[in-house]
């Protein structure tokens, strides 16, 4: 049996004490991004199990793309990822 080592933490714990693994990631080949799949990479880039040139290699993303998600998400929380409340949180 192989296994392919990688780069990195296999599982971090988030600050509410549950643990996210790699598993928990959206599959790299995803095409429809819901607000819950994008948190999920946000979660993992801002606890450490996935580096940011990672997660945009991995998912195909742009920077600002990432970066504009990352901030939704600090300023007002991961509803603000929600497509149907993108006008809500807008500056």
């Amino acid at each position: 049996m192989y296994i392919r080592r990688i780069q990195g933490p296999h599982a971090v714990t988030l600050p509410d004490g549950s643990t996210m693994t790699r598993s928990d990631l959206p599959s790299p080949r995803t095409s429809r991004w819901v607000a819950s799949r994008k948190a999920a990479v946000v979660r993992a880039v801002d606890h450490g199990l996935l580096t940011a040139e990672e997660a945009i290699r991995t998912y195909s993303l742009s920077e600002e793309e990432l970066e504009a998600w990352r901030a939704a998400v600090h300023q007002h929380g991961e509803n603000a990822l929600k497509a149907t409340a993108l006008q809500q949180f807008r500056d």
